[in-house]
C-alpha cells in the first residue's frame, strides 16, 4: 500500500473513535478495533469513506493479536506505522472492597495488553526502521484518584513502560510517547451528575471539559514527522487540571 497503516484500538466511540478518524483524514489507512461485531459495524461505517476498516479484538487474546498482525503484514501490505494503544476499562471501588476480578481485568486489558500489543508491532517497526508507539494513559496516573487505584496504577505503568521501551528502540528511529486525557466529554462523564462534573471543574483552569477531538489532535502530532525527535514524553491533554 502507498498509505502508511495506523493500528487504533478501542476505537468504536469516544476517544478511540475521534483518534481513528482524525489519522484516517491525515491520510493514514486505518485499522480500527472494537471487543464487539457491533462495535466493528461503527467502525465499518465511519470509516467507510477513507477506505478504513473494523477489526474484532480482544486485547486480552495474544492468539488474537497474533492473526490481526498476520493479516495486516500479508493483506495490507507489511509493517504498521502507528500503533495507538487506547482499549481501557476501569472497574472503580475502594481497595478494601476491591475483588481480585476487578483489579486483574484492569491490569490485564489496561497495562498487559500494552506489552502485548507494542511487543508485536515493533517486529515489523524494527525491520522499517520506523514507527510509532502511542499510548493513551490519563491524569488520574499523574495525581491518583480515590478509587481507581487499579485504573490508575495501570496507567502510571503504561507511562514507565512507554519511557523504558523508548530507550530500548530509540535507535531504530521508533519513538514512544503518552497521551494523558484529563476530563473529557464521551460517553462516561455524560452518565455523571452535573453537580459532580461542576466540582471536577473547579480544578480545571480552563474550566471546561475537553473534547475527544482534542486528544485525537495531540496523537496526530505524535504520529507526524513533525514530533520525531520526541519520545519517552507524557503529552497531558486536561486543561491545566495537574500541573
Amino acid at each position: 500500500m502507498s498509505r502508511q497503516i495506523a493500528l487504533v484500538t478501542g476505537a468504536s466511540r469516544g476517544i478511540g473513535k475521534a483518534i481513528a478518524q482524525r489519522l484516517a483524514d491525515e491520510g493514514y489507512f486505518v485499522i480500527a478495533t472494537a471487543t464487539s461485531e457491533k462495535g466493528v459495524e461503527v467502525i465499518d461505517e465511519y470509516l467507510n469513506e477513507s477506505g478504513g476498516i473494523g477489526r474484532l479484538l480482544d486485547v486480552r487474546d495474544k492468539e488474537a493479536i497474533d492473526s490481526l498482525f498476520e493479516e495486516i503484514e500479508s493483506v495490507y501490505g507489511g509493517a504498521i506505522h502507528v500503533l495507538v494503544n487506547n482499549a481501557g476499562i476501569t472497574q472503580d471501588g475502594l481497595l478494601m472492597r476491591m475483588d481480585d476480578g476487578a483489579w486483574e481485568d484492569v491490569v490485564d486489558i489496561n497495562l498487559t495488553a500494552i506489552y502485548r500489543m507494542s511487543k508485536r508491532a515493533i517486529r515489523g517497526m524494527m525491520k522499517a526502521r520506523t514507527g510509532r508507539i502511542i499510548n493513551i494513559t490519563s491524569v488520574v496516573a499523574q495525581m491518583g484518584n480515590a478509587g481507581q487505584t487499579n485504573y490508575a496504577a495501570t496507567k502510571a505503568g503504561v507511562e514507565g513502560f512507554t519511557r523504558s521501551l523508548a530507550r530500548e528502540i530509540g535507535s531504530r528511529q521508533i519513538t514512544v510517547n503518552c497521551v494523558a486525557p484529563g476530563l473529557i466529554e464521551t460517553d462516561m462523564t455524560s452518565e455523571l451528575d452535573e453537580r459532580l462534573i461542576n466540582s471536577m471543574l473547579d480544578a480545571v483552569p480552563l474550566g471546561r471539559l475537553g473534547q475527544p477531538q482534542d486528544v485525537a489532535a495531540a496523537v496526530k502530532f505524535l504520529a507526524s514527522d513533525e514530533a520525531s525527535y520526541i519520545t519517552g514524553s507524557v503529552l497531558a491533554v486536561n486543561g491545566g487540571m495537574y500541573m
